[in-house]
């Protein structure tokens, strides 16, 4: 029976290795972003993934795995972006960001484990293609929910779609890095 939350934490550590590194090249560069452009590098992401899935091959030499963290990263870095606002300015340490990182990292974790309880691992009967049509979903609904100002009669926020979005690709990079648990 494959632990869910090694396998969640394991992956979680990977994306966040490579963000704090990104940080000690780049520093918090990301903060200049606006929500919707954090938006539209996660569909960038998505659509790549997409392709290369339907395509069955990619010319650049990074495949779906990085962009699926691609997608955790920029996630957690929409998440902070909703709290902290965008600035003009690099505001914020690179401590102060792996302290935003790790905040919204739990926060996501404790999401998945509430519905993982809920719907009893459905997930890993999933396709990994699944996950990318589910990604590319929650991103035209939180532009849908970009173009209303933020605003919604009945459904989740921006927030919540963001979260949504690192665990699908985190069910996706689980069922990538531990192919034995692949159905």
């Amino acid at each position: 029976m494959p632990n869910t939350e090694q396998q969640f934490d394991h992956i979680i550590a990977t994306c966040r290795d490579l963000f704090r590194k990104k940080l000690i090249d780049y520093g918090a560069s990301w903060r200049i972003l606006r929500p919707q452009s954090v938006t539209d590098q996660i569909l960038i992401k998505a659509k790549r993934i997409r392709s290369i899935e339907e395509k069955g091959i990619s010319k650049v030499d990074e495949g779906i795995n990085s962009e699926f963290i691609g997608i955790v990263n920029y996630g957690i870095v929409g998440l902070i972006q909703l709290e902290l606002q965008h600035t003009d300015s690099v505001d914020i340490t690179t401590e102060e960001a792996m302290s935003l990182y790790d905040k919204y990292a739990q926060q996501s974790k404790e999401l998945m484990f509430a519905k993982n309880h809920d719907y009893g691992e459905a997930w890993r009967s999933m396709r990994i293609s699944s996950y990318t049509d589910l990604i590319l979903v929650k991103l035209f609904r939180t532009k849908q929910i970009e173009n209303n100002e933020g605003h919604t009669l009945v459904s989740e926020g921006i927030d919540a779609n963001y979260m949504d979005m690192i665990n699908y690709s985190i069910f996706g990079l689980i069922k990538l890095n531990y192919p034995e648990d692949k159905e």
